[in-house]
């Protein structure tokens, strides 16, 4: 915890002033790059009562990285270090693809919330695999989860061919495998998450068998109207989709009280009622059939407490590492034990869905 307490520390006092002079996309980079620099530290003490288990594997902690932060799995030791229970890294495309032009990012620090038109930019499934390959065999015990989505050059008919791919490639590296069709940024993704399409998608990747060696979970958006969210909830029981993600970005930004210029899909404070909508409405449709990952708007240990008790059994965050800094992390680990014994919990299992 030492370790950790330092690099927040020299992040809230000078690094992130100084990272916020720059473009968001740039400070970034520049994050990353130190970030996969960093030493190996030990991570902060785990928490009995905050493990979770999940598809038959062991999660120290239900706090892990969203997508977006590490696409091209360049720093997993330091996540592991900054104390999160699993990364879902990516989202990865079968071949190197630059995405959309800049600018693509813009932060709204009055919000605390960032505008991504990313479009997957990504350096393609051969270049992620040896990576994750070295951290696997070095022995860390940070829990993977892979974010995949199709080349945006990939016609329609072709789209479940890049799903397929991503998943003979990469699917044996993964605690979780997530199918991401419902990031805003790529044109006629967001179609994939009919009933029909998600159909024919699964039956493509899964093959003749039906099945997947390793958990396949499917990332929604939170512009759904509530018809189409409960028909995706009845597709994802029948096909046997193993997981939601709720939710990507959002491009309902009047909706959520956020006026910009900038196109592309809202992240961070704003999402937060709307993520806890959503995956309240899940839990509640599939009589918490299907495990949840919830997204959206997670900072504090109230907010992912509030999301595990909507339905949620793991949440993930991204933006708040931006505006918090990494001892986020640790803050929200520590806050949730603390909810849990106030609250008469002995752990985060019985208290998933209580709100319901």
């Amino acid at each position: 915890m030492r370790a950790v307490s330092a690099i927040d520390s020299v992040y809230q006092r000078f690094f992130k002033r100084y990272l916020f002079r720059f473009d968001a996309e740039y400070a970034h980079r520049l994050t990353l790059r130190a970030l996969s620099m960093m030493p190996p530290f030990t991570p902060p003490r785990a928490r009995p009562e905050l493990a979770i288990k999940l598809w038959g594997t062991d999660f120290s902690n239900p706090i892990g990285l969203a997508a977006g932060m590490d696409k091209d799995a360049v720093a997993i030791r330091a996540w592991e270090t900054i104390g999160f229970g699993f990364a879902e890294l990516g989202t990865i495309t079968p071949r190197p693809q630059a995405g959309n032009e800049v600018p693509r990012v813009w932060r709204i620090p009055e919000r605390r919330a960032l505008i991504n038109r990313l479009g997957f930019p990504s350096e393609g499934m051969e270049a992620v695999a040896p990576r994750i390959s070295r951290m696997r065999k070095a022995g860390i015990s940070l829990r993977l989860g892979l974010n995949f989505g199709p080349n945006s050059d990939t016609p329609p008919d072709a789209v479940a061919a890049d799903y397929t791919a991503l998943m003979e490639r990469l699917g044996p590296l993964a605690d979780f495998i997530v199918i991401n069709v419902s990031s805003p940024n790529t044109p006629g993704l967001r179609n994939w998450q009919s009933p029909e399409k998600m159909s024919e998608l699964f039956a493509a990747m899964l093959g003749k068998s039906g099945e997947s060696e390793h958990p396949v979970l499917v990332k929604i958006s939170p512009d759904l109207e509530r018809n189409e969210l409960f028909r995706i909830c009845e597709t994802a029981l029948e096909i046997g989709v193993d997981g939601i993600v709720a939710c990507n970005t959002s491009v309902a930004r009047e909706a959520l009280g956020v006026s910009s210029p900038h196109p592309g899909g809202l992240s961070g404070r704003p999402l937060t009622i709307r993520a806890r909508e959503l995956i309240r409405d899940i839990h509640t449709h599939t009589r918490g059939k299907i495990p949840i990952i919830g997204v959206g708007g997670v900072a504090t240990a109230e907010d992912a407490w509030l999301h595990i008790r909507a339905g949620a059994s793991m949440v993930e965050l991204y933006t708040a590492l931006i505006y918090e800094g990494p001892g986020v992390v640790e803050r929200i680990t520590a806050g949730l034990a603390d909810l849990l014994r106030r609250n008469g919990f002995r752990s985060i299992g019985e208290a998933v869905g209580i709100d319901r």
